[in-house]
């Protein structure tokens, strides 16, 4: 009897594993993205220079309409005043700072660190300074930028955009 029972068992644990080692085997191989450098491509340089370029008009117009527009309908925006997801958020998350502190001036560097396609997305990081009244007076603010941009109808949109500032250096004893 227990030897028969044993037979079953072994014959069940068989009879799965089999087919759970087959799909293993005929697990297709990761897929490796295929990458591209697009500094080396004017036309390409130029359409993500114009999609910055009305970045930059939006913010200058402190217009979170004209900003959002410029995002896909599942866009994400990463600030040091937290994550913001969808259109609605980035909008009121904007519409928000442009209240508290109105930019005066703001330029995202045209000279990019990066600019990358990875199959039908694409990549970028670079720098952006920007001018604004702050509660006390004009302050200025510096710092890096990220995205990633896929194409939505005939347009490169932001799907990602995490802004980050400058650190700022520690103050010293003479500056307390």
């Amino acid at each position: 009897m227990k030897t028969r029972l044993l037979g079953a068992l072994v014959g069940l644990a068989i009879g799965f594993a089999a087919p759970a080692f087959a799909q293993q085997k005929g697990r297709a191989e990761p897929r490796i993205a295929q990458e591209r450098d697009l500094l080396r491509f004017p036309d390409e340089l130029a359409e993500f220079d114009a999609l910055h370029q009305k970045l930059e008009e939006a913010y200058n117009k402190n217009d979170a309409s004209a900003v959002v527009a410029l995002f896909t309908e599942d866009g994400v925006l990463v600030t040091a005043d937290g994550v913001f997801a969808g259109r609605q958020q980035i909008e009121k998350s904007y519409a928000d700072a442009f209240k508290r502190s109105p930019i005066t001036g703001f330029v995202c560097s045209h000279e990019r660190h990066h600019l990358n396609a990875i199959d039908n997305a694409a990549w970028s990081t670079g720098e952006w300074a920007s001018a604004f009244q702050g509660q006390t007076g004009p302050a200025f603010a510096r710092g890096y930028w990220s995205a990633l941009y896929v194409p939505d109808g005939d347009a490169w949109k932001i799907r990602l955009l995490t802004l980050t500032g400058y650190p700022q250096a520690a103050p010293t004893p003479e500056t307390k």
